[in-house]
């Protein structure tokens, strides 16, 4: 049975720094395409970042760049999400899901599958 623990969520004022984790059970993360997908109130889930398997090649979605990192420790089957430069607009629940279809190079970037697993959701939340 494959779950998925996250955890690093909080308050933050502008300009701050949080690291979210996703604690993987059940399956490798290794073999895997990784996602962090973000939903704000009154708005669509969204993909804004994922590593493919292999190769581990990596998009963000321009709202993020150069601000956030995605990166995965296969030896703890664990992804983390690196946000810096918080702003108010990236508060939102941010979601980990395994087994996504990465693909930078694509006009669809990241999509889901019907073997997608999901993270429970942690709140971020970017207020001063």
């Amino acid at each position: 049975q494959v779950q998925l623990v996250e955890s690093g969520g909080g308050l933050v004022r502008p300009g701050g720094s949080l690291t979210l984790s996703c604690a993987a059970s059940g399956l490798t993360l290794g073999y895997v395409g990784i996602g962090w997908f973000r939903q704000a109130p009154g708005k669509e889930r969204e993909g804004v970042s994922c590593m493919s398997n292999g190769d581990g090649e990596t998009y963000y979605d321009d709202s993020v760049k150069g601000r956030f990192t995605i990166s995965r420790d296969n030896g703890k089957n664990t992804v983390y999400f690196q946000m810096n430069s918080l702003k108010p607009e990236d508060t939102a629940v941010y979601y980990c899901a395994v087994d996504v279809v990465c693909r930078p190079s694509r006009m669809i970037k990241v999509a889901t599958t019907a073997s997608t697993y999901w993270g429970q959701g942690t709140q971020v939340t970017v207020s001063s």
